[in-house]
């Protein structure tokens, strides 16, 4: 049986693209940090994130709880040819890790793995937003994401060391078997009137602290809806 590994690393900084002018909403200006390239070298991997690694929006990406960014090898293919984004590749969607042999529904919530030197953790699903469907142009890429379950997720960094592309994820320790990424997913956007579920989940302690506000905030029915995040500037 194949282990999980890294197959490709990637860094990248901020980026400003677009027409101030432009009157379509999807060819103004807009500012992402998803512009990342492959590299072989090692990095240093800090409590919040690579050296050399930049977010645009601090509010709702990275930081210690989204220090890493990642997303399954296996996935590029359902996005170039079942869904025709001819243009998406490895470091499509703003990933620092394209991972093989592991996917949504083998990855587990609290899943601590040794990489390089480096010890990481599980901590969420991705919430996708609208900046990868400003950069592949397709309005409802975001949902799309969600409702495909291929969202990928984020690991939190437990201890720092230098890693590179190409190591194996060893797994150290699975504390939550029950809570698989598919099984997350499946609770914050397919069963949203199963609070038990709800329940259950934000009380998982392993689980990002952003993620049981939401969860939270569903249980006192003021859960905010998903317009902004998924459709944000594109849709005026």
């Amino acid at each position: 049986m194949s282990l999980p590994n890294v197959k490709q690393l990637f860094v990248g900084k901020v980026k400003q693209i677009g027409d101030p002018g432009a009157k379509n909403a999807m060819d103004r200006v807009w500012e992402s940090g998803m512009f990342k390239k492959g590299t072989n070298e090692k990095i240093w991997l800090s409590k919040t994130g690579l050296v050399g690694d930049e977010v645009a929006d601090k509010k709702n990406h990275g930081g210690p709880e989204k220090a890493i960014f990642t997303y399954s090898a296996m996935h590029y293919d359902f996005w170039k040819n079942k869904q025709h984004i001819e243009a998406i590749d490895f470091g499509g969607f703003g990933e620092n890790l394209v991972v093989e042999n592991m996917d949504e529904n083998s990855v587990c919530i609290g899943d601590s793995y040794q990489f390089g030197e480096a010890i990481i953790q599980v901590s969420q699903p991705r919430r996708p937003c609208w900046k990868p469907a400003r950069r592949f142009r397709t309005m409802d890429l975001a949902l799309q994401i969600q409702n495909s379950g291929r969202t990928g997720w984020y690991f939190r960094v437990l201890e720092e060391g230098f890693v590179q592309g190409g190591e194996e994820l060893i797994l150290l320790q699975r504390a939550f078997p029950e809570w698989t990424i598919a099984k997350c997913n499946e609770v914050m956007y397919e069963k949203k009137d199963d609070l038990n579920l709800a329940v259950e989940l934000a009380a998982c302690e392993a689980l990002a602290e952003n993620w049981k506000q939401t969860l939270h905030k569903r249980l006192k029915g003021k859960e905010s809806t998903s317009g902004n995040r998924v459709f944000g500037p594109n849709k005026v």
